[in-house]
């Protein structure tokens, strides 16, 4: 064995080129199944452990007002086993250095530390004192992105009353550890932040005495969750409750279970098709290097080494390409797994989001490697283990020969002799040209795949930010106001134009399906929110009936023309039937919309708005931010630049990086898959190429000949590349189509173009270097080898 060992070792380095190649191109799948495999495993393992530590609660339910008595009737609810009541209310802040008013939730917390649902992790500080009415504890997100520190000063209008609040202590929840307004698609951790303020302090403020307006639920192991929920709807209806809902609906849960589903998903999809590239490269090259060695497994085996030992040489040759791959990929992922892990802190806050590096996850990656490998390696040899001596010994005859179907059709009558013997090699091995043009548009696709990411990203800010929500600010008031309130608005500082807006908290159902939204009133000819098609252009309002969002459409099963049943609820809480009157395409979220009269009239209330979006003056922004500030009937406050700026400094810049490590990997593929494909050519056809050296054909017209074929091959690689990549777009956009947001099918002609550039770039390079082996050709040499 140590003969073969030997052997081992030369084969290696003969082939040293195009073993770097395919080790890389593991070592890239391996890497992102790392990177990938270890963030889902530490993020779900960080939620699972702190939601079971600090107790986070299963159901939710927010409402009016309801007195504490009520708790008794909630906790004899089959199923519940811990109830915990809350003061929540949103209260205009006015922060340090900042001048645009900010979005504070304040939540009641015990005076005196006690377990509780929902429970704090205090990061820094202490605990509020006891009736000291002006101690809260920030958010540690709200703090770090404003630079608030322990004793600092925030100015708040609580219920009509400007008050000046301290800072005593940082915290986390487990209810904000994606820290996040229901109404928005981005974090905005400057302008939104939670407050946990004394239960005794802030009931008092908001006249909450003996009362509560938030209530959470834990449930005994085998409860029904629907059952329950139903049961809590009927205690707080009189109260009005707005609906309650289970975690999987809560905002932060729902965004960080979805991060961990399509970490699951990327790290399965992306290394298979590496992985599959890998063992189709070895394959190839391990099918060329047993038919060169042909004489050389029949001298062994009348020398007397088994199949066995055989085989197991060539499968040796297989694993230290796969054991460098291996190696190296998972560095790179372990290194790469915990950048993102940095990354994912900076949106997800837990008291410890450990990195986490199971060895069963290691070891599965690299049997998962050594499988691909293996499988890809395993026809080629099974036909050195098969090879009688005597065949062996004899050259591989020779294929048959025929008349190409472009020949048959008297094609080569304008071809050159050059050109035809290009064709005529490429048609004579239709397999193996096809499997080449297969390898090189997979490395195509994931080029495209990776500007898929970026341009659907950007499209989604363009469509919601300036075709849909065109307004520079949009106000929630904390109760619905009379119609006047919307020509007092129009006398605020830089005011150009306002339009109200009503939401009315409903269920909506049909059958047996249901859902929980807020309907939107707005004006028919509004002009600062757009309601649009799949085309980005603009759907009228009906008079009368709703406009849902296609994708809140296809979860209640519903089509223009059917009737939902809309159970109100708040005021009078009145039940009736709506048809639905037409579709909108949005991107993010679920909505329902209606004329805001007709939903007046659907309510049977006078003018009543809820808020309103503005046109400003950029200009008066800072008169502006000033009033808003002291304005006691505005709840939220929402800036479009904003969100807008937000998403630059922090979603873009984090999916740029994920981005261009998946086209830097994606350029290593290319590479690899172009490398192999020349230099398995080159291999192939030496002795040809220098028997047409020596009948007088130039270095040049040989490299014409050799680099011919894989231009060809490139060429028609790259469309059908485009294409797998469009379809690989679309499975990930499918993938994405989620009830928070939707990612569209969109790539741009700069993606395509980015794409093609690269694998031509790759072509190039790739070409060079076999060029400068085939002009090395020793002809002699080659001539003398046997076939």
């Amino acid at each position: 064995m140590q003969a073969l060992d030997r052997k081992l070792l030369r084969d290696l380095w003969h082939l040293w080129g195009q073993s770097i190649a395919i080790a890389l191109v593991l070592a890239c799948g391996i890497a992102i199944f790392v990177a990938m495999q270890t963030n889902y495993e530490s993020l779900q393992l960080s939620q699972t452990i702190y939601y079971d530590q600090y107790r986070f609660a299963q159901v939710f339910g927010q409402l009016k007002r309801a007195p504490e008595s009520l708790v008794t009737q909630i906790r004899d609810i089959p199923g519940v086993a811990q109830v915990q009541t809350r003061v929540v209310v949103d209260v205009i802040l006015d922060v340090p250095n900042r001048p645009e008013p900010v979005t504070g939730r304040l939540i009641s917390i015990p005076d005196q530390p006690t377990p509780m649902l929902n429970d704090l992790y205090l990061r820094q500080g202490r605990y509020i004192e006891p009736r000291a009415g002006d101690e809260v504890l920030v958010s540690e997100a709200f703090a770090k992105a404003n630079g608030l520190q322990l004793g600092d000063r925030l100015g708040a209008v609580i219920n009509g009353r400007w008050q000046s609040l301290q800072i005593v202590g940082i915290a986390l929840s487990p209810e904000y550890v994606y820290e996040i307004r229901s109404s928005d698609i981005f974090p905005d951790n400057q302008r939104f932040g939670v407050l946990w303020m004394g239960r005794e302090a802030l009931g008092t403020a908001f006249n909450m005495d003996g009362a509560f307006n938030d209530v959470s639920l834990t449930l005994l192991p085998q409860a029904d969750a629907a059952e329950v929920i139903f049961r809590l709807d009927q205690l707080l209806a009189p109260y009005g409750a707005f609906g309650a809902y289970d975690r999987e609906d809560q905002i932060s849960n729902r965004f960080l279970s979805d991060e961990i589903i399509q970490l699951r998903t990327h790290g399965t999809v992306i290394p298979t098709i590496f992985l599959g590239i890998g063992a189709f490269l070895l394959h190839t090259v391990l099918s060329r290097l047993i038919g060169t060695q042909r004489d050389q497994i029949a001298v062994l085996k009348a020398f007397g080494y088994s199949n066995w030992a055989i085989g197991s040489h060539y499968l040796k040759f297989v694993m230290v390409i796969v054991a460098v791959g291996s190696g190296l990929g998972t560095g790179i992922g372990l290194w790469l797994g915990s950048a993102l892990t940095t990354l994912y802190a900076q949106f997800y806050r837990f008291p410890l989001l450990r990195y986490e590096v199971s060895p069963a996850m290691v070891v599965g990656a690299l049997l998962i490697s050594s499988g691909a490998a293996i499988l890809g390696a395993f026809a080629a040899v099974g036909r050195a283990v098969s090879l009688p001596p005597a065949e062996a010994m004899r050259p591989e005859p020779p294929p048959q020969f025929r008349q190409t179907w472009l020949e048959q059709w008297g094609v080569q009558r304008w071809l050159s002799s050059v050109e035809r013997i290009i064709l005529r090699n490429l048609e004579r091995k239709p397999i193996q040209a096809l499997l080449s043009m297969l390898g090189i548009a997979l490395a195509v696709a994931l080029l495209v795949l990776g500007g898929f990411s970026r341009d659907a990203m950007n499209y989604l800010v363009d469509a919601q930010f300036r075709t849909v929500q065109r307004e520079d600010v949009m106000l929630l008031f904390n109760e619905p106001r009379p119609a006047r309130t919307r020509y007092e608005m129009t006398h605020l500082p830089g005011v150009l134009s306002v339009e109200p807006f009503r939401i009315v908290p409903a269920r909506l159902r049909f059958e047996h399906r249901s859902h929980r939204i807020g309907i939107m009133g707005i004006e028919p000819e509004a002009e600062l929110r757009q309601l649009v098609d799949r085309h980005l252009q603009p759907v009228s309002l009906p008079l009368d009936g709703l406009l849902l969002s296609s994708k809140l459409a296809e979860i209640l099963g519903v089509q223009p023309g059917d009737w939902l049943t809309v159970e109100v609820l708040e005021g009078s809480r009145p039940v009736r039937t709506v048809p639905i009157a037409g579709l909108v395409d949005e991107l993010i979220g679920l909505s329902a919309y209606m004329d805001i009269h007709a939903l007046n009239r659907f309510m049977r209330e006078g003018t009543t708005l809820s808020g309103a979006f503005l046109a400003v003056d950029d200009h008066q922004l800072d008169p502006l931010y000033s009033q808003l500030k002291r304005t006691p009937t505005v709840a939220s406050v929402s800036l479009r630049n904003a969100m807008i700026q937000q998403f630059q400094q922090t979603i873009a810049r984090s999916q740029g990086v994920i981005t261009t490590v998946q086209v830097v990997f994606a350029c290593i593929i290319a590479f690899g898959v172009v490398y192999n494909a020349a230099r398995i050519a080159l291999s192939e056809r030496g002795r040809e190429l220098a028997t047409l050296r020596i009948i007088g054909f130039s270095k040049v017209q040989v490299a014409v000949i050799l680099l011919g074929e894989q231009a060809v091959l490139l060429i028609a690689a790259i469309p059908l590349g485009l294409v797998l990549g469009y379809g690989l777009a679309a499975f990930m956009a499918a993938l994405y189509d989620t009830e928070l947001y939707r990612f569209p099918l969109v790539i741009s002609r700069a993606s395509y173009a980015f794409a093609v550039v690269v694998i031509v770039i790759a072509g190039l390079i790739s070409g060079g270097l076999v060029r400068r082996q085939c002009d090395r050709l020793d002809l002699i040499a080659v001539l003398k080898s046997r076939e």
